[in-house]
């Protein structure tokens, strides 16, 4: 038989040790750490990648913009499909656009009387082309109306149709809305005192100036022009040119 001193020895020390037990689950408890599901991937937004000189603007227009839209200068080249010289200098403008990403550039229609009705045509084509199809498939008809028209008025050859031409571009050219618009252009670039092709207004979106260029302009006379477009000098110049184009001259027009 254990003795009581004993026993009551035997009770205390089993009471401690079940306090410490319970003591130290609770401190496990309330230490631990903890554990939580993973959080939902959230879809990353879709960011929109800026049009450049090569992908022009997927907004529709008119105007009818090639490079990028964030570039300070504009070039608005006021040209007739019919006319040789803007033909030639159709791919040397082009090529000066991709190559200077602070200048977009902006169609203006002006089909001049001299070319009969082949040049209101031509303009009306891809007026439609682009209204059904966007900025890319405007400058896609210009370049291929350039590259097949037979110039000076007589316009696409017999029979030759637009390739790309969809139903919605067929019904722009079976209505008269793109007739309005080549007039009023036409009217607006004789009020600016625009009278052949091709002629270029510079505009400088950061001062709100504007630089009248008649003629093909070479790239150098160009850059000359913007520098004195951003100085606010509008001494008149005389650009250079290439040796197949007609001389150019230079004056200011306000906006």
């Amino acid at each position: 038989m254990p003795l009581p001193g004993l026993a009551r020895s035997r009770s205390f020390l089993f009471a401690l040790l079940a306090t410490t037990v319970l003591m130290s689950v609770a401190i496990w408890l309330v230490l631990r750490p903890t554990v939580t599901a993973p959080a939902a991937v959230q879809p990353r937004p879709h960011v929109e990648t800026m049009p450049t000189a090569s992908s022009p603007s997927a907004v529709f227009g008119p105007p009818w913009r090639y490079g990028r839209p964030e570039a300070r200068f504009t070039v608005v080249e006021y040209a007739d499909l019919e006319c040789p010289f803007c033909r030639t200098y159709f791919p040397v403008l082009k090529r000066w656009i991709d190559e200077h990403p602070e200048v977009d550039w902006q169609w203006h229609h002006l089909p001049l009387a001299m070319h009969g009705p082949a040049a209101s045509a031509g303009a009306r084509l891809i007026e439609c082309v682009g209204e059904a199809g966007g900025h890319a498939a405007f400058w896609q008809a210009v370049e291929w109306v350039y590259a097949h028209t037979r110039g000076d008025g007589q316009g696409l050859p017999e029979g030759l149709r637009y390739p790309d031409l969809t139903p919605a571009a067929q019904q722009c050219l079976d209505s008269d809305r793109p007739d309005a618009f080549i007039r009023t252009q036409a009217a607006e670039a004789a009020k600016n005192g625009v009278t052949a092709t091709p002629a270029l207004r510079l505009r400088d979106r950061d001062t709100g100036k504007a630089l009248l260029l008649h003629g093909p302009v070479e790239g150098d006379a160009l850059l000359s022009a913007l520098d004195l477009l951003a100085a606010g000098d509008m001494a008149t110049v005389e650009p250079s040119r290439s040796p197949d184009m007609p001389a150019a001259s230079v004056g200011d027009m306000p906006r």
